[in-house]
C-alpha cells in the first residue's frame, strides 16, 4: 500500500513542476504535462498504474464532456455551416491523405493504413479545450465555433472506427439505446436535479453527472466503442443547463484539472520511447508533415470562404490540426486488435503526441487572437467572427 501512496506522490510532484512550468514560459499547462511525461518515462523509468490508468482515463472523459459543456448551442445553430464544414473537412482530408501515404508509401496493408488515417485526422478536444480554458477564447464566439468544428471532426473519426472495425452485436444495440434514453432522460431530468441539489454540502449535481458518465462509459466498453463518445454527447445536451448553472461548471473544471487531467496528459507522454523516436524519426516527420498538410488543405481555403481574419484563420487550422485523445483510443485500439504492430504503433502515438505539441505552439505563439478592442493590423482585413473577451486571461 505504501508503494501507491509513494507512486502517487511522485505524480504529483511531476504535476506540480508541469503547472509551475507552465506558470513561467507561458505554454499550456496540457503540453508541459505531455513533456513531463515523456521525461518522466525515458529518464525516471515511471510506469502507470491501474489507479493512474483509471484516473487518466476518467480525466480524458471529464474533458470530453466539458468540452461539449462548453458548447453553446446558438453557436451551433448560428454557425452550424461553419462548424460542420471545417469539421468535416477537418477529419476528411486527413483520414484520407494520412490512409493513401501509408498503404502506398509506407507499405502497410489496408487495416493498418486504415487505422492510420483514423489516427490522424483527429482534433485533440482535450488540448483544444484546455487551451481555451487557459486563454478565455472558451467565452469568445471564434473559440466556441473552434469547439463545434472539434466536435464534428471526432464525431467522424469515432464513426469511421466503428463502421469499419466494430463488431456489431446486441451489446452495440443496447450501448445505443441506453445513450438514446440517457440523453433524452438528461435534458429533462437534470436541470430539474441541478435546481433540487443546489447548495447542498454533498454536491450532488457533480455526482449525477459522474455517475452517468461512468454507466455510459462502461456500457460503451463493453459494445467494444469508447466511453469519449457518450461523454462528448451529455456535455452538449447539458450545455444549456450548465450555462445556467456556472458554479457547476466551476467545480466540475477545477476537479478535472486539480485531480485528472495531469495524469491523463502525462500518461499520454509515457507512450513516447525516444529510441524508437530516433529509429522512426524520418517516418514520423513525414506522417506529421502529412497531417497537417491535409488539415491546411482543408481547412484553410474554408477559413477564407467564412471570411475569417489571416490571424483567426491560421489560429482555427493550427489548433484543428492537433490530436491526441481519439488519435492515441485508435492507435491502442489497433495494436490491442492486431490490426498494427508494436513499430507503427509507436510511430502512430508519436506523430499523434506531436501533433499535440507542435501545432499548439505554434498557434499560440505567433496567430492567437488579439484580445476585444485591439485594433486590426492594417494587413489583415477584419473577421466576420467577434472575439468578445480578453485572450490573455
Amino acid at each position: 500500500m505504501q508503494e501507491t501512496w509513494f507512486s502517487a506522490a511522485s505524480w504529483m510532484w511531476l504535476a506540480l513542476l508541469a503547472g509551475v512550468l507552465a506558470r513561467l514560459s507561458g505554454v499550456s499547462v496540457s503540453l508541459v504535462e505531455i513533456g513531463v511525461g515523456v521525461l518522466a518515462g525515458n529518464f525516471l523509468a515511471l510506469q502507470p498504474s491501474h489507479w493512474m490508468d483509471f484516473l487518466a482515463g476518467f480525466g480524458s472523459i471529464m474533458l470530453t464532456f466539458l468540452a461539449g459543456a462548453e458548447l453553446d448551442p446558438a453557436v451551433l445553430r448560428n454557425k452550424a455551416r461553419e462548424s460542420i464544414s471545417i469539421g468535416v473537412a477537418s477529419f476528411l482530408a486527413p483520414f484520407l491523405g494520412a490512409m493513401a501515404y501509408a498503404r502506398y508509401v509506407a507499405g502497410w496493408d489496408l487495416r493498418a493504413a486504415q487505422i492510420a488515417g483514423i489516427a490522424l485526422s483527429t482534433t485533440s478536444v482535450a488540448v483544444v479545450y484546455a487551451v481555451m480554458v487557459e486563454t478565455g477564447l472558451n467565452r469568445t464566439e471564434i473559440g466556441k465555433l473552434i469547439l463545434a468544428a472539434c466536435f464534428v471532426t471526432d464525431l467522424g473519426t469515432v464513426l469511421a472506427l466503428g463502421v469499419l472495425f466494430a463488431h456489431s452485436d446486441w451489446r452495440l444495440l443496447v450501448f445505443a439505446s441506453a445513450t438514446a434514453i440517457s440523453l433524452a432522460a438528461a435534458s429533462r431530468f437534470f436541470p430539474k436535479a441541478f435546481h433540487y441539489f443546489q447548495a447542498h454540502i454533498a454536491e450532488l449535481e457533480g455526482k449525477v453527472v459522474a455517475a452517468t458518465l461512468f454507466t455510459l462509459g462502461g456500457l460503451a466498453l463493453a459494445a467494444g466503442s469508447e466511453a469519449v463518445l457518450p461523454a462528448y454527447l451529455l456535455g452538449l445536451t447539458l450545455a444549456t443547463t450548465l450555462s445556467d448553472r456556472a458554479d457547476v461548471l466551476h467545480k466540475l473544471r477545477s476537479t478535472a484539472f486539480l485531480l485528472l487531467t495531469p495524469f491523463y496528459f502525462m500518461k499520454a507522454g509515457l507512450y513516447v520511447s525516444l529510441p524508437a523516436l530516433a529509429a522512426s524519426l524520418a517516418t514520423v516527420a513525414v506522417l506529421l508533415a502529412v497531417k497537417v498538410c491535409c488539415k491546411f488543405a482543408g481547412v484553410w481555403p474554408l477559413t477564407s470562404v467564412f471570411r475569417f481574419g489571416r490571424r483567426e484563420g491560421a489560429y482555427t487550422t493550427m489548433l484543428m490540426s492537433t490530436g491526441l485523445t481519439f488519435g492515441t483510443i485508435s492507435s491502442l485500439f489497433g495494436l490491442q486488435h492486431g490490426i498494427i504492430d508494436q513499430s507503427q504503433y509507436t510511430v502512430l502515438v508519436t506523430v499523434v503526441i506531436l501533433s499535440a505539441v507542435v501545432p499548439t505552439l505554434i498557434a499560440q505563439a505567433f496567430f492567437r487572437p488579439r484580445p476585444a478592442g485591439s485594433p486590426p493590423a492594417s494587413e489583415e482585413p477584419e473577421t466576420s467572427i467577434e472575439v468578445l473577451d480578453d485572450c490573455n486571461i
